[in-house]
């Protein structure tokens, strides 16, 4: 949990003070994080599973089971990074590929035109 304080200035003194200045008052604000909730909860889980009498993460499966294993947890690590990936929206994506575009189109253009100066001047030269 995520504690957050907050400053408010009013405008009218909050102490028996006579001044005309507007005083500064803090109030602490506590702000629950979603994300960090469920990874905790997660976390409870999982300790919860180990505890009830399942294998232990640091035993080794069965030689010949092992690459199954080993793909398995490949294939489970790679969907737990996609799904924390932000994917861009569909304006974010033709934007990036519109520049893709725009620069490919121009180092085409670049190469070509350095590609004809040197054939010409290997051909001024050799033909000497």
């Amino acid at each position: 949990m995520a504690k957050v304080t907050r400053i408010k200035a009013s405008d009218g003194p909050s102490r028996k003070d006579t001044s005309d200045e507007p005083t500064i008052t803090r109030k602490k604000v506590v702000v629950k994080d979603k994300k960090q909730e469920k990874v905790k909860r997660k976390e409870i889980k999982k300790s919860e599973k180990l505890v009830s009498g399942e294998k232990k993460s640091g035993e080794k499966p069965f030689i010949l089971f092992r690459p199954f294993v080993y793909l398995g947890r490949y294939i489970r690590d790679s969907w737990r990074e996609l799904r924390q990936v932000r994917w861009p929206n569909r304006k974010a994506t033709w934007k990036m590929v519109l520049a893709v575009i725009v620069y490919t189109a121009l180092f085409v253009v670049i190469i070509s035109l350095l590609d004809l100066f040197f054939s010409w001047l290997f051909n001024l030269i050799l033909s000497k």
